[in-house]
């Protein structure tokens, strides 16, 4: 091959190292876990990519050459009308996510809320704790996982897409596919969410639950039109 494209953390490392092909990787998971720094200490040589700037704090002795954040197809979604008077919260139901807070929010803002959310085996445990009891509420619908087909419809008739997460998020892929469909986004600063967000166009970037309420009432202030042809120009 003329170049290898690497898309499995550092599993490959000690082959890859061996090979006289160019290569390069991009890393798509969170790298502040204690154990990746010795790897990467001894791996300083491996060229490696970024899904965002935040994403590479951890590691700044790796080999960084480029950030390269997602994309979508620009026809994958349209805009939508987001008429369908609820709030949406996408993703996974687990302790980084919080969809705790999004229940929090919907309630205090006294909006309907749609969860649409997988649980993985990991997260059966925490969902049973923590979340079970608060999807009793009768503004909180959950939907549970849904597929590609689906999330046109479910995102585009959100008044706003919910992303309320509470570790260092490398990107972020449900907010462009929100923005994509037209449809604000609250955000929690983390991460990657200051790099993905343009703050009071494609949604707010919030830093608590208070700020994340207040926002939540100036979703309508937003221009959906904007919010698409800001996906389109990135």
């Amino acid at each position: 091959f003329d170049i290898i494209h690497w898309h499995t953390d550092y599993l490959h490392f000690p082959v890859a190292r061996r090979i006289g092909t160019p290569q390069l990787t991009t890393l798509h998971g969170r790298l502040d876990l204690p154990d990746l720094r010795a790897i990467y200490d001894e791996y300083g040589d491996m060229p490696v990519v970024s899904i965002s700037e935040a994403q590479r704090t951890p590691l700044p002795q790796a080999r960084w050459v480029a950030t390269v954040q997602h994309g979508l197809p620009a026809d994958a979604y349209a805009a939508g009308a987001g008429d369908g008077g609820y709030f949406a919260f996408l993703g996974r139901i687990s302790p980084e996510k919080r969809v705790d807070r999004a229940i929090r929010i919907a309630i205090e803002h006294g909006t309907p809320l749609k969860i649409a959310a997988k649980i993985d085996r990991a997260d059966e445990e925490y969902y049973a704790r923590e979340i079970a009891h608060l999807l009793d509420h009768p503004l909180v619908e959950f939907i549970g996982e849904i597929g590609e087909n689906e999330k046109q419809d479910f995102l585009g008739s959100a008044l706003a897409l919910l992303f309320p997460i509470d570790w260092p998020e490398p990107f972020g892929l449900v907010m462009i596919e929100a923005m994509a469909c037209g449809t604000p986004v609250i955000a929690y600063r983390a991460g990657s969410v200051p790099e993905v967000m343009v703050d009071g166009v494609t949604g707010f970037v919030v830093d608590d639950d208070a700020a994340a309420i207040a926002a939540a009432a100036r979703v309508r202030e937003l221009d959906r039109r904007a919010i698409r042809r800001t996906f389109e120009e990135r």
